[in-house]
């Protein structure tokens, strides 16, 4: 088994990527191993480990589908639609409530007027 070169924080050679890197120049690994990995040293901890790709070998991102377009639209839909009322709230549910702030507290807007 083969190990794979590893370098400090900031020390990569050019040509390398990490996958948020590789995003941001609109492209993705596409298969490829991993060709390296840095490490970031930490206070009474391991230290971070991010994989590093070969920008030469990455491919292009897939472009959305109309189905993946709908699919990722529902699925915001349901993030946004209250349990309770069945109402769009405008904005993503937080979990900890599990529903819409004006179900979670039904008093609030009377305390307040």
């Amino acid at each position: 088994m083969a190990s794979i070169p590893v370098y400090s924080w900031r020390l990569a050679p050019d040509g390398l990527a990490t996958i948020r890197q590789l995003r941001a120049r609109g492209l993705r690994p596409g298969g490829q191993d991993v060709a390296a990995q840095i490490e970031r040293p930490r206070y009474r901890r391991g230290p971070l480990v991010a994989y590093l790709y070969e920008i030469d070998k990455a491919k292009p991102v897939r472009p959305m589908t109309p189905a993946k377009w709908a699919a990722l639209a529902k699925a915001n839909t349901a993030r946004r639609t209250c349990p309770e009322c069945s109402r769009d709230a405008g904005y993503v549910i937080p979990a900890t409530l599990g529903m819409c702030v004006t179900c979670a507290y039904p008093d609030y807007e009377q305390r307040v007027a």
